[in-house]
């Protein structure tokens, strides 16, 4: 069987259509109905609720201490072999159930990583933004083999014991985890996963020195640092951009991203910030 995981919190507006989705994909896929199960885990009584109007779901109350925290509780309650992994507030792709399955015939695959495709206009800051983010991304994954998962849809063998809890980028300490047990970690850019980003600086900083944040972690080698980011971007800052004023936005993008891993390197290393106080809520993703 193959377990779906969707962590969610507070998030009535867009549960639904994540939940619905995942079943969607379940009815369309050729792979038999009966191996899927889904469960879906949060602490608060939105996520209950909602979970209990679909008969196919399992719920699991978790303690409301982070990602890492609930998912630790999730892998306690799975006994599938492999395991999907997305969230509440976004919307996996027609087909990505499948698509992001079928690599796991080959016995040395331990993770795939779907592809996070954001739904923000692209005739404003931040959602040039998302869009120029997402496309590095995509291509990060394409051309090296050391990127982490997308942590908004990824599925991995169940190999993995425990995360720490202190952990700020999960997806990346679970890949590094599953490169260490000797396992190939395979992008499928056909398993769309649509996302919305932030939409204001305030929630664009909480997420990314939250995700950007846990790659300078001891925990999550392998994934990115400042070196290696402006290295990759300098061919999409003169390609990327299709006008004048995109070209304006990226430049500002460029001098955001080098405030941010300030914040990052003086909140992690140097204040030692607890992941209590930096794993915050962004409200424009929901």
């Amino acid at each position: 069987m193959v377990s779906i995981v969707i962590t969610s919190y507070q998030e009535p507006k867009t549960l639904p259509k994540a939940i619905e989705a995942v079943l969607a994909c379940i009815d369309k896929s050729e792979v038999k109905h009966g191996e899927f199960e889904v469960m879906v885990i949060g602490p608060d009584k939105d996520t209950q609720h909602i979970a209990g109007i679909y008969p196919e779901i399992t719920y699991i109350k978790d303690k409301g201490r982070g990602k890492p925290a609930a998912l630790n509780i999730a892998l306690k309650a799975v006994r599938d072999e492999i395991i999907i992994l997305t969230d509440g507030d976004v919307v996996i792709g027609e087909n990505s159930i499948e698509k992001i399955y079928l690599p796991f015939r080959n016995k040395n695959v331990g993770a795939v990583s779907g592809r996070p495709v954001t739904i923000n206009s692209r005739k404003t800051l931040f959602g040039y933004w998302s869009h120029f983010l997402t496309h590095a991304a995509h291509q990060m994954r394409l051309n090296r083999k050391t990127s982490p998962c997308s942590g908004y849809l990824y599925a991995i063998r169940n190999v993995i014991n425990h995360i720490p809890e202190n952990i700020f980028s999960e997806d990346a300490y679970i890949t590094n985890v599953i490169r260490k047990k000797g396992y190939d970690v395979v992008y499928v850019p056909h398993a769309k996963v649509y996302v919305k980003y932030p939409d204001n600086l305030s929630d664009w900083l909480k997420q990314k020195i939250r995700a950007t944040g846990g790659y300078i972690q001891k925990q999550s080698r392998g994934g990115r640092n400042f070196i290696q980011e402006i290295r990759d971007g300098i061919k999409l800052f003169f390609t990327f951009p299709k006008t004048s004023k995109e070209f304006f936005w990226t430049v500002l993008l460029y001098m955001t991203r080098l405030y941010l891993w300030f914040m990052i390197f003086w909140s992690i290393k140097i204040k030692k910030r607890k992941f209590s106080d930096i794993w915050q809520r962004v409200e424009s993703t929901k």
